[in-house]
């Protein structure tokens, strides 16, 4: 920290922003969710995003994997939210049925958004502005049979500072 006057200047490192990967399997993106999963924690937020198809539920498995839960993990689209107990609580929601934003307003949806758990959401584009200003989003392209190109970007700080550690991370991976 240094001082300007009377104020107290922090020096900011910025997180990343985005980051670009492809994945040869479901167990690679799988892999990719449980490395996410592990570093996330309360307040978290992660929106999938991509075709039928293209790995959204894998991912999501996988970031209940990290986060300890070892259950099973299905597609929430009939019932819109599932939960899971794992290291702290996991809001697997699906907003496909949903046919206007607004209709989120039928789900506890400050409670999952913004509680004490983290919140997976297939199809989040459909949120619109009811998904919180700092999250992740996870856009996913099918490329091949089981490949997919994969983009993660981040909307704020927190969320950005969990993304430059999952970088860290993949990389590293071998």
């Amino acid at each position: 920290m240094r001082r300007h006057g009377s104020a107290v200047l922090s020096e900011v490192r910025l997180p990343a922003r985005s980051h670009s990967l492809r994945t040869a399997s479901p167990s690679e993106t799988e892999g990719l969710g449980r490395h996410l999963g592990r570093l996330l924690g309360p307040g978290g937020f992660v929106g999938l995003i991509g075709e039928l198809g293209s790995g959204k539920t894998v991912v999501a498995r996988g970031i209940a994997r990290g986060l300890e839960y070892d259950g099973y993990v299905g597609s929430p689209s009939f019932v819109i939210v599932n939960e899971y107990a794992g290291r702290v609580p996991v809001y697997h929601i699906d907003l496909y049925r949903l046919a206007d934003a607004r209709e989120i307003e039928t789900i506890d949806y400050r409670g999952l958004f913004f509680g004490s758990g983290v919140a997976v959401v297939e199809w989040a584009e459909r949120g619109g502005e009811y998904l919180p200003g700092d999250r992740l989003e996870i856009a996913m392209t099918i490329t091949g049979r089981t490949s997919r190109s994969i983009e993660i970007s981040s909307t704020g700080p927190a969320h950005g500072e969990v993304l430059t550690s999952f970088v860290r991370v993949w990389k590293e991976r071998g």
